[in-house]
């Protein structure tokens, strides 16, 4: 079939950039005809609260990317809607993961739907914001009534959907792995690569520090005497779009200036692996979530996790299986930390991550995705 794929690609950075692209190779594998298209202005500067909405990265090979959408222009939304109406692929499918894009993303669907042939499919990253703010939900739905079948990664997701639509299909597939950043290597030769001891066990914060992934949360757990005395570190690895006074004051207060590793710049992909690979457990103790793509990393990694009881986290991590799953406080966050150290659960979570990623493959997605068709 002949299927185009809206939403962040390259140039454009994130996890989301990176879902679009992997899901149109694993098409494309499966023998359909796939374009991206992409932004040409994708946030106005004054609304990116980053360094650079860009990748260093280099174009992915054999992806057809064009960059056609300005996500401020009405009159650009018409012009790509009846570019796309005119052309009449068999499937569109939108990434969703924020109201901004709904009066965009509505217009196009609504242009494309004119055609009367397309089938219009979303993928829902999220439904309601982590940040919330006036209007979202009145944006979401002038999108959401546009589509013809909705895939969701999380059951918390299904739920939000269902208060903008009822009688429209809607399937949940797990967010699939993100195995696209190398192979996995031994922890000395990427503590080496990243200049770090290798007398220290380091546990890994990884992705875009914003208020409701809960640092401050685990930077508290960090002050336990038990962990604060012990040869364990943590490695906090991303660009903060938070305000870093703040945690980097909670580490002073605390005395951890030794024990935590502020990396603050967007990890390019090239690199990803090393941290990950450094680490012996990755944490998330997020404050609200849907579900995660650092998680789908970490599963690639054959990384052990600690996620929060919120959300969709704890779908993907059978707790004390792959990992633990604890309510969001420091205490039980730094409980669990203990627990993995001082009763050696490495070997025991690695072996349950092996078992447990099998469950998160691409094809599983696309095949979700095509069943719409028929619903």
């Amino acid at each position: 079939m002949n299927i185009v794929i809206i939403g962040p690609a390259h140039p454009f950075r994130g996890g989301i950039a990176l879902f679009s692209e992997r899901l149109a190779q694993q098409f494309q594998s499966e023998g359909h005809e796939v374009e991206i298209i992409t932004f040409t202005t994708q946030y106005p500067n004054i609304l990116f609260p980053g360094k650079t909405q860009f990748s260093e990265a280099k174009i992915p090979e054999n992806l057809k990317i064009n960059r056609k959408i300005n996500s401020t222009s009405p009159l650009n939304w018409l012009k790509v809607g009846r570019q796309i109406r005119k052309a009449q692929p068999d499937i569109v499918i939108f990434n969703y993961w924020m109201p901004f894009f709904a009066p965009c993303f509505g217009t196009i669907a609504r242009q494309i739907k004119k055609n009367q042939y397309t089938k219009l499919l979303a993928i829902t990253h999220n439904v309601i914001p982590h940040e919330k703010r006036i209007g979202d939900s009145a944006l979401t739905k002038y999108f959401a009534t546009k589509i013809d079948g909705f895939v969701v990664m999380s059951q918390q997701v299904m739920d939000d959907l269902k208060t903008f639509t009822s009688s429209t299909p809607a399937k949940l597939s797990p967010h699939p792995l993100y195995d696209n950043f190398g192979e996995i290597k031994d922890k000395t030769s990427s503590k080496n690569e990243l200049g770090l001891s290798i007398d220290y066990s380091y546990l890994l914060f990884f992705g875009l520090i914003r208020q409701y992934k809960g640092l401050d949360t685990l930077i508290n757990a960090f002050a336990d005497e038990r962990i604060n005395k012990s040869k364990v570190k943590l490695i906090v690895a991303g660009e903060f779009y938070d305000d870093k006074l703040s945690y980097e004051t909670l580490i002073q207060q605390h005395q951890l200036q030794d024990s935590v590793i502020l990396v603050d710049k967007f990890i390019p992909d090239n690199e990803v692996v090393n941290y990950f690979c450094a680490a012996d457990m990755v944490v998330q103790p997020y404050k609200t979530a849907t579900q995660s793509g650092v998680t789908q990393i970490a599963y690639h990694f054959n990384k052990p996790m600690l996620v929060t009881d919120v959300g969709g986290l704890k779908e993907m991590i059978p707790n004390n299986v792959v990992g633990y799953v604890v309510e969001p406080n420091a205490a039980s966050v730094a409980n669990a930390i203990v627990d993995f150290y001082s009763n050696n659960k490495e070997v025991e979570f690695v072996k349950g991550v092996e078992i447990e990623k099998q469950k998160y493959a691409w094809s599983n997605m696309t095949k979700t995705l095509l069943s719409l068709l028929d619903a």
